[in-house]
């Protein structure tokens, strides 16, 4: 028997992140993800007259790919799949995860390449030209990684991601508002102080449209602009490795020492932080604050979202909150300033509007937890 909560899942992305109407045409691209939820996105799809395009992938099996494709046999998978991109006018993409460090042992050149010549033009146009979600699926292995039984987190999964969007929606508004006019930014923490402009880039709510789950409203620094240091306090796993304690200084918004909690972590930070110019600059800037996600579970889709954190972004900005940094890297790196992970303030051109994860102000404090459940 389906799990009913698979089709209600499936309801929010087709009816709420991508509004999917009669005769559009959506890709739904699965990462070892069980058939069942598939088949509920193709059932609610078809529910409302559009037509799905399914590619159903293996990590195990593209590793394959990634490590012995040549550079021209990735170019013209590249195209290929760019060309397809371009006839949809929707995407949802869902990763499962039997095994999240798959790809640890890719070749760095190899996974390069994955970025520049497939992955890159790839998410350009999708980012830009469809209406586009994109989530995780519950599999015992991420449960693993989020420290949790299997029956635990499927429920904790569900309730994150059908949570009221609306009612955040709502909430954020002030938010945006305020980030849209700012011009000075200062972030203060027990491993970080950092200090730049975000005049003139506009601010983003983000309530269900473009992640599953979501919860977070971002910018983009002034390129050239942020000066500082910031040791981030979550792991993250990026490109199949994983990453602990990297640290950054910036000088004129550029990342001139990057170092993490292994000299080969740190090697292979440095490798991905000179894959371009742009790559050693910072291109998103996002308050995270939806009220299930509380702790870092490995995941980046989960984890910027965590109630009380903040993402600063190594690599390409959104165009949609552009500060005009362009390159093959976007890695969103997470820091909390709950109390728990030693605290921090963020002061909007001097005004304090966010205190140990908790805003402030009064017309910010319907995103405090106890506001949006």
């Amino acid at each position: 028997m389906s799990d009913p909560r698979l089709s209600q899942l499936a309801r929010v992305l087709v009816s709420h992140s991508a509004r999917l109407r009669a005769g559009e045409r959506v890709l739904i691209e699965t990462f070892d993800t069980p058939d069942t939820f598939t088949q509920a996105l193709i059932e609610a799809v078809v529910a409302v007259g559009a037509i799905p395009f399914v590619e159903t992938r293996s990590n195990r099996v593209l590793r394959a790919l990634y490590t012995h494709a040549t550079s021209e046999q990735m170019e013209a998978i590249g195209k290929h799949e760019l060309e397809r991109m371009k006839t949809m006018d929707a995407y949802f993409g869902v990763r499962g995860s039997l095994n999240s460090l798959e790809l640890s042992d890719v070749p760095a050149e190899k996974m390069a390449l994955y970025q520049n010549l497939w992955w890159r033009p790839v998410a350009d146009q999708r980012v830009n030209h469809t209406k586009w979600a994109v989530l995780r699926y519950p599999t015992p292995a991420f449960a693993q990684a989020a420290g949790m039984s299997t029956e635990a987190f499927e429920k904790f999964y569900f309730d994150v991601c059908t949570l009221d969007y609306n009612k955040m929606h709502q909430a954020m508004l002030p938010l945006q508002k305020r980030m849209a006019a700012a011009d000075q930014v200062r972030l203060t923490g027990e491993t970080l102080d950092l200090r730049f402009s975000i005049k003139n880039i506009g601010a983003i709510m983000c309530y269900g449209e473009r992640n599953i789950p979501d919860g977070e409203c971002f910018t983009a620094p002034v390129r050239d602009s942020v000066e500082g240091y910031i040791q981030f306090n979550t792991a993250s796993l990026y490109q199949g490795s994983l990453f602990e304690g990297i640290r950054f200084e910036l000088t004129g918004g550029k990342i001139v020492t990057a170092t993490a909690s292994s000299p080969a972590q740190t090697e292979r930070l440095n490798q991905i932080l000179d894959s371009d110019e742009g790559a050693r600059y910072i291109g998103e800037f996002s308050l995270g604050f939806n009220p299930y996600v509380l702790e870092p579970m490995r995941d980046t889709l989960f984890d910027e979202k965590i109630a009380g954190s903040f993402h600063f972004t190594p690599g390409q900005a959104y165009t949609i909150a552009d500060n005009g940094n362009r390159s093959q890297v976007h890695w969103d790196l997470v820091y909390i300033q709950r109390p728990e992970y030693g605290g921090g303030e963020l002061y909007f051109d001097g005004e304090l509007i966010r205190k140990d994860g908790l805003f402030v102000p009064d017309d910010l404090q319907g995103l405090n937890p106890e506001n949006l459940k």
